[in-house]
């Protein structure tokens, strides 16, 4: 017994490994779960501590998991992967025994597994935002690299790809259960084999028609986006400032016409430490990097460029995040894009989406003691600074608007959304990719993009230091790319959409109602749990 369980403890977790992008078989995900449903039942009708054996097994499976897809984390950082991979395996767990617990109390209905499906949505929703977030895992993610599957994401988000997996893994269970059970279940097999058949294809084949028959909408905008590769490690944080803004340079006039609305660098492209107090004013020094790019794009007044920065702000009182200087002055760090153009700085945005560790340290209130040991992914070690509002950038004309996303943001949903809301016809994504190596990592995050294009109906253009630097359609198919470690610059016409999309509008609404049945299903469990102890007592 001990055998098999363990076995399929495994089994789950290498199913899941293996579906996962870029390189694996996403429909495996589908049947991933039925070993551990299998699993599931075992203990609960052999053991009489159940939960903690469900937490063994199932946090097996899910260490399995995330080491397999995740383990490039180590390439930046061994304590960071360690956390990541050791925290975010607990947390898929601990939804398995929430499942299992409340099969106490809602024992007498078969149909209490589909508790799971909205729990799980609840874990990933709230997984969304908090001072842990890691939501790279989340299992509607696990087609990013088949659009022609997802085209349903415009109403439902990620999310709903994560509710049509689950529930098509317990349908899988109830339909191997029946076939293991023989002749007398036939009647439920086949009904059983026709209720799958029905929820795996249908939203597939409405997504092949959406796929086939999308047309594009809106205006051809002509972008240009660079990839300069260097090397995060060595290179791009030890040059001097002008070597890189004069590889930009050349980069952009290599391409650049009269028909180009934007250029985009990468994220933390100026490493100067510029002072938001001067860049905005122009009569004072504001580097030689903001210098260079005015100079140039004075020669060509028709373009903005969107460019990453690390910045910082003087404060006149502390904030949750500021730091101080040795002579008590108090100021925020941020990484910043900024939108450039021959005026000068027009725009900034100030990333919210911040990584743990790295830019915003989890607990900070109760870990500040932790700071020192906090992991590096390539940011400041510490708590920066951020926007609390989604800001769009405009084109020169002030028709065309951007959303300015840096690095981890574009792996968030419902976040992006709010860029869209507020006029985002165009999304546009700076960020590293350097820290991981030639690794799964850039390439998740190249396909997580496409993700986002799919949900909000909107064209990606994507500029990454070291690749992959990208265009999407809007249908998330990959129109033009780079390679991965070369120095290259892109040009190409994308449209901007200004029609917003069910999901654009109503966010992570899959989410939301989730967790809200998830809080009302666990006040039921807890209050059935609490009138069984008082009956215990009084007997």
């Amino acid at each position: 017994m001990l055998k098999s369980k363990l076995f399929l403890s495994v089994l789950s977790g290498v199913l899941l490994s293996l579906s996962w992008p870029t390189y694996g078989f996403p429909y495996l995900a589908l049947l991933a779960f039925i070993p551990l449903f299998f699993i599931e039942e075992q203990i609960r009708n052999t053991s009489k501590k159940p939960l903690s054996k469900v937490l063994l097994y199932s946090y097996l499976s899910f260490l399995i998991w995330n080491i397999a897809t995740t383990w490039w984390i180590w390439n930046s950082t061994a304590f960071g992967a360690i956390m990541a991979i050791v925290l975010n395996s607990f947390f898929m767990s601990l939804v398995w025994v929430v499942y299992s617990f409340s099969k106490n109390h809602f024992k007498y209905s078969e149909h209490v597994i589909f508790l799971l499906p909205i729990y799980w949505l609840a874990f990933e929703y709230f997984h969304l935002d908090w001072d842990l977030s890691w939501s790279w895992l989340n299992l509607g993610n696990v087609f990013a690299s088949h659009p022609y599957a997802i085209q349903w994401y415009e109403y439902t988000g990620t999310l709903g790809g994560s509710w049509w997996i689950i529930v098509s893994n317990i349908l899988g269970f109830k339909l191997l259960k029946n076939l293991l059970a023989g002749e007398n279940m036939l009647k439920k097999t086949l009904l059983s084999s026709f209720s799958l058949l029905l929820f795996v294809f249908i939203p597939l084949l409405f997504s092949l028609v959406i796929y086939s028959n999308y047309q594009e909408k809106g205006k051809d905008v002509e972008i240009i986006v660079l990839q300069p590769n260097m090397d995060p490690w060595n290179e791009q944080f030890t040059s001097p400032p002008e070597e890189v803004i004069d590889r930009l340079i050349k980069l952009s006039d290599s391409l650049i016409s009269e028909k180009t609305s934007f250029i985009l660098a990468p994220e933390s492209a100026i490493q100067e430490g510029l002072n938001e107090s001067n860049i905005f004013n122009t009569s004072k020094k504001q580097g030689v990097s903001l210098t260079m790019l005015k100079q140039f794009l004075i020669k060509h007044p028709q373009v903005q460029m969107l460019i990453g920065a690390s910045t910082y702000k003087f404060l006149h009182e502390a904030s949750t995040t500021s730091r101080t200087t040795k002579g008590g002055s108090i100021y925020d760090e941020y990484n910043t894009a900024i939108l450039v153009n021959k005026k000068g700085v027009e725009d900034v945005y100030h990333k919210s989406k911040l990584v743990p560790g790295p830019e915003k340290m989890p607990f900070k209130k109760f870990l500040q003691p932790l700071q020192d040991f906090a992991f590096d992914l390539g940011g400041t070690v510490g708590s920066l600074g951020f926007d609390t509002k989604r800001k769009v950038f405009y084109s020169n004309d002030g028709k065309i608007g951007a959303a300015p996303l840096i690095c981890y943001e574009s792996i968030y949903g419902g976040f992006v959304a709010k860029f869209v809301r507020n006029g985002a016809q165009l999304l546009f994504i700076i960020t590293n990719d350097g820290w991981w190596g030639n690794t799964q990592g850039h390439k998740q995050h190249l396909a997580y993009a496409q993700l986002r294009a799919i949900e909000c109906r909107r064209s990606v253009a994507r500029a990454a230091n070291t690749g992959v630097s990208a265009f999407i359609n809007q249908r998330g198919d990959i129109i033009k790319e780079s390679s991965y470690w070369t120095q290259s610059a892109l040009k190409q016409n994308i449209k901007a959409n200004q029609e917003l999309s069910f999901f654009s509008r109503y966010g992570d609404y899959f989410g939301r109602v989730s967790a809200f049945l998830a809080v009302l299903f666990l006040i039921i469990n807890f209050s059935f749990l609490i009138r069984k102890e008082k009956n215990n007592d009084s007997l």
